[in-house]
């Protein structure tokens, strides 16, 4: 069985976000989605509420959404996976992952990053942009899923 991980903050989850969690269950038996906790971060949504929003969002019995704390490939190690996912925006994305990649394949060199190209519909989407045009009272509805455009509405209720 090959057993991907998909990490990131996902805060929040995103249709990018889902669109390549649907494309990698083409290539993978199981994928893992997995919410990298930062303690020099302050996301807007908690490791609580993301791994609910990423639950309800995400209804495959293939995909597993955990959360972790530490070195990624660590992570991977414990949880028998095989391969990392990785999306890409546009170029300047590259540069910053193509560093990571090779960061982890010195750490872990049994374990292998794939890089997925955005859908042409996502490509300029990013959750810090979601983010800040929700907390501007704008319409983020077709950027992110039903639940998680709720969500962010009751994050910045009140807050026009």
């Amino acid at each position: 069985m090959l057993v991907a991980i998909y990490p990131g903050s996902f805060d929040p989850l995103t249709n990018g976000h889902l669109s390549l969690i649907q494309r990698s269950l083409k290539m993978f038996d199981r994928l893992i989605v997995a919410i990298a906790v930062n303690p020099k971060k302050t996301p807007l949504f908690s490791e609580e509420e993301r791994l609910t929003l990423i639950r309800e969002a995400v209804q495959d019995d293939r995909v597993e959404v955990d959360a972790f704390h530490g070195l990624l490939v660590d992570y991977v190690r414990r949880r028998n996976a095989g391969v990392i996912v990785r999306g890409l925006r546009a170029v300047s994305d590259f540069e910053y992952e193509f560093q990571l990649a090779n960061m982890n394949r010195k750490l872990a060199p049994d374990v292998e990053t794939v890089f997925m190209m955005t859908g042409e519909d996502y490509f300029y989407i990013s959750s810090n942009l979601v983010r800040e045009v929700a907390s501007f009272g704008g319409d983020v509805t077709g950027l992110v899923p039903p639940n998680v455009h709720e969500g962010l509405k009751a994050k910045f209720a009140g807050r026009k």
